[in-house]
């Protein structure tokens, strides 16, 4: 069975802090995502003391000059990202490793003008495939994520579970799986259920939300009662993390999120 992962936003304060408060809420796991300048260590005491642990983080560099050919306004859809991602990565395996988190998420970049979409998802796999050595036996797996267009993230480049699916295909390491936000995907394609199934092979990682709002399940128009059905009849093992907001308390949210795999 998968695991429920709480959202970073749900609770305050430092990756300890975060930590901590979600332990006392029942949750064996948060994801905040940003990881640069957090005291790793004391995050890391923090999991070790209360059995919860961050599910997921992104790509970050120390470096200034990586991180502004990281952003989402350009990434690896660019050929001279890639050694840019390779050296963020390197520092980003080490915060990992640090904090026991076994999922590093990575985003594409937005849809270039200058060149055609061939290029650009020939990028995206040269890059993923130029980071295998540096995540080879750690444990460590990628996640790339599709993102919606309509709402979001305009001008993005991955948007379709397929296309996202055949890049995991192409960079072929068990090691680089696909993102799933099941918010994204009913914006942008909809048909949850059986795409799950479809790609299931492909998936290492759940990002939930309802939709409209991008609030907690149950929000809005997704059943998410079925959708959680679905991914445990997959056999997934993985982190469901709701990456959203919510509209209630805390400790109120939570109890209701429980609920839904029951």
């Amino acid at each position: 069975m998968f695991t429920l992962s709480c959202s970073g936003g749900w609770v305050p304060g430092t990756y300890a802090e975060k930590i901590r408060a979600a332990a006392a809420l029942g949750w064996k796991a948060i994801e905040p995502l940003p990881w640069f300048g957090e005291d790793l260590e004391a995050a890391r005491a923090a999991s070790d003391e209360t059995g919860c642990y961050i599910s997921g983080i992104i790509v970050q560099s120390a470096d200034k000059a990586v991180m502004e050919l990281m952003k989402w306004t350009y990434g690896i859809v660019y050929e001279d990202a890639l050694e840019a991602f390779v050296q963020a990565m390197k520092e980003t395996v080490i915060a990992a490793q640090a904090i026991k988190c076994t999922t590093i998420v990575v985003t594409t970049g937005n849809e270039r003008g200058d060149v055609s979409r061939d290029v650009q998802h020939a990028n995206i796999v040269a890059a993923l495939k130029a980071v295998l050595p540096v995540i080879k036996g750690t444990g460590i797996q990628l996640v790339l994520e599709p993102l919606n267009v309509l709402v979001n993230h305009k001008g993005y480049y991955l948007t379709s579970t397929e296309e996202g699916a055949q890049i995991v295909s192409e960079v072929n390491s068990p090691q680089v799986r696909l993102l799933y936000d099941v918010y994204h995907q009913q914006i942008t394609e909809g048909n949850l259920i059986d795409t799950i199934h479809k790609y299931s092979k492909a998936i290492g990682h759940f990002h939930v939300g309802d939709v409209p709002g991008r609030k907690e399940p149950g929000t809005g128009e997704i059943n998410y009662k079925n959708v959680f059905k679905a991914i445990a009849e997959t056999g997934y093992k993985g982190y469901v993390v709701f990456e959203c907001g919510r509209t209630e308390p805390a400790e109120v949210v939570t109890e209701k999120m429980f609920a839904l795999l029951g």
